[in-house]
């Protein structure tokens, strides 16, 4: 495969429709690739690359062992799969914030600063998909949790008694009210980053840096 050929990892679901309007608008040609389509790999001969697109969470994989030169993926996966990649880019769309939630009727009381004394939380389980950061997060405020790993239904998890808490990505906050559940401390905030593979970087660094400055002008 030539040198400068690129494969570019997008992730499925929301972040595909931006993503490949980013790609379109530095001149890459994706009109035909989509998710309604049975395919995952996606030639673009006049561009001298391809498109795969894979589950949000496997692209970081996908990248750090090289079956994908760059990729599309947010930060809260980026931090949670914590692969061996190179982070070129904040591509800014995608936006989430992660936080702490918890039952309205069991939250810790307020301290004079006006945030929530979090030190009841210590040694509580915490319901998430993302158990990485939920522990880096208590960890650096002097505190250890019971992470519980689920994968969907995030929000029942304290309301039936599997944990006291979770850890979650938030937009609105508007699943979290309709779960009778307050955020009690923000985490980070999350966009779509643009990664590497750090072998592709060196031998392609040509094509991926004229990729990645193109983008950095329309962000």
């Amino acid at each position: 495969m030539a040198r400068n050929f690129l494969t570019i990892a997008l992730p499925k679901g929301k972040l595909l429709i931006d993503s490949l309007e980013a790609l379109t608008k530095i001149g890459i040609d994706c009109e035909d690739v989509s998710e309604a389509s049975r395919k995952l790999v996606f030639p673009l001969e006049k561009s001298q690359a391809q498109i795969i697109i894979c589950r949000p969470t496997d692209i970081p994989t996908f990248v750090e062992y090289g079956a994908a030169d760059v990729g599309f993926v947010g930060k809260d996966t980026l931090l949670e799969e914590n692969k061996d990649v190179v982070e070129l880019l904040d591509l800014g769309f995608g936006y989430c914030r992660f936080v702490v939630a918890m039952p309205e009727e069991k939250v810790p009381p307020l301290l004079p600063e006006g945030t929530y004394d979090l030190s009841a939380l210590n040694h509580q389980r915490v319901a998430t998909k993302f158990p990485r950061v939920a522990e880096e997060f208590f960890r650096q405020q002097g505190m250890q949790v019971l992470p519980i790993k689920l994968h969907g239904n995030i929000e029942l998890a304290p309301r039936v008694g599997l944990s006291e808490m979770i850890v979650d990505i938030v937009s609105t906050g508007t699943t979290l009210k309709q779960n009778k559940l307050v955020e009690v401390a923000p985490i980070l905030e999350a966009t779509t980053r643009l990664i590497a593979n750090r072998v592709a970087y060196r031998m392609k660094y040509e094509r991926i840096n004229e990729l990645t400055e193109k983008l950095r002008q329309i962000v």
